[in-house]
């Protein structure tokens, strides 16, 4: 079977790509970056959030949820975890292609009571490309640049040396680029334009076979996103991270303007994993995203269905429907 992602990349690439052809990646590889609390809380039976958390085996079989409904083309999971689900052969008659996360640099780093997040980062990988090669053939690799050239150099000499790998292993890989978690005295539009910079600097060097197939960045406002979408639209394909959950008005709006300026790819964990019915927020999502509803109508259309299913919303229609990322106000 083609996976969806492989038809969608290539209508990308020839440039006749449609709404319908954005890819759309669940990411549920948070345990390489919160630990235990990584599944999301429990729900009571009327969907209510609990104190305790859920267990790794609901975290799967919220990916093999996610992975039957073929709403996404790509289930981004850990190196445990996608061993043991693509073993399982759950991906074998499907559309939707396993990936794995090859790294976990420092500011990912989000265990309870920890404070990585709070100096430059560091790169580090846990996983290894000769073992997960073995059951797997793509993976996301991830940078932080910081403006400090120690730290930047040695995300760089990390980057070039997974790449040195995956050709040995004709591995393919997307590339994940986030802003700094430290402040490193720019504004929001020049953090934009550094980021950007950073990224073509990045890949500037690289041949197409070692090339990344798309790249995952976090969204800087419409000029820098769609700045980047046109620099180089034959070979550099940009998709979008989802960052942390907000509000379901955050959700639909990240998604609608990141594809309208440009974004052909969404990378979303915690907006899709930490809501009430995952499903169904991915299905409004696609839904923004092809212009069917926009996202005021994709929020009330959401608390409907909810009601309907007698799930009890986190937040009042009122509260889910206000924008609280300030660079979606853009």
């Amino acid at each position: 079977m083609i996976r969806s992602l492989e038809k969608k990349l290539q209508k990308i690439k020839k440039q006749i790509y449609k709404p319908k052809d954005f890819i759309i990646a669940d990411a549920k590889d948070g345990d390489m970056a919160m630990g235990i609390t990584s599944p999301g809380p429990k729900r009571d039976i009327k969907g209510k959030i609990c104190k305790s958390f859920k267990k790794l085996d609901d975290y799967k079989q919220a990916m093999v949820t996610m992975s039957k409904s073929n709403l996404v083309d790509i289930m981004l999971m850990s190196a445990s975890t996608g061993e043991d689900l693509i073993k399982k052969k759950i991906f074998s008659n499907s559309k939707v292609t396993p990936a794995i996360r090859m790294n976990d640099t420092t500011d990912i780093w989000l265990m309870r009571n920890g404070n990585y997040r709070s100096t430059n980062p560091r790169p580090f990988r846990s996983a290894r490309l000769n073992s997960i090669s073995k059951f797997a053939n793509l993976g996301l690799f991830s940078m932080t640049f910081s403006k400090s050239v120690d730290f930047d150099l040695a995300m760089l000499n990390a980057y070039r040396d997974f790449r040195i790998e995956a050709l040995k292993y004709k591995f393919n890989h997307f590339l994940e680029v986030f802003n700094p978690p430290i402040n490193i005295g720019l504004e929001s539009n020049e953090l934009g334009d550094y980021i950007n910079d950073c990224i073509i600097k990045a890949i500037a060097g690289q041949t197409t076979e070692e090339r990344p197939l798309f790249l995952k960045i976090a969204y800087n406002g419409p000029k820098a996103m769609e700045e980047l979408a046109t620099y180089d639209p034959e070979n550099l394909i940009i998709g979008i991270l989802g960052g942390s959950k907000g509000t379901t008005r955050d959700c639909f709006e990240l998604i609608n303007k990141a594809s309208n300026y440009g974004a052909k790819v969404a990378l979303f964990g915690r907006k899709i994993n930490l809501s009430e019915d995952p499903i169904l927020l991915v299905k409004l999502m696609r839904a923004v995203i092809e212009k069917n509803v926009n996202s005021i109508e994709a929020v009330k259309l959401y608390h409907s269905e909810l009601i309907k299913k007698k799930i009890q919303p986190d937040h009042t229609l009122k509260k889910d429907l206000q924008i609280t990322d300030p660079i979606l106000k853009l």
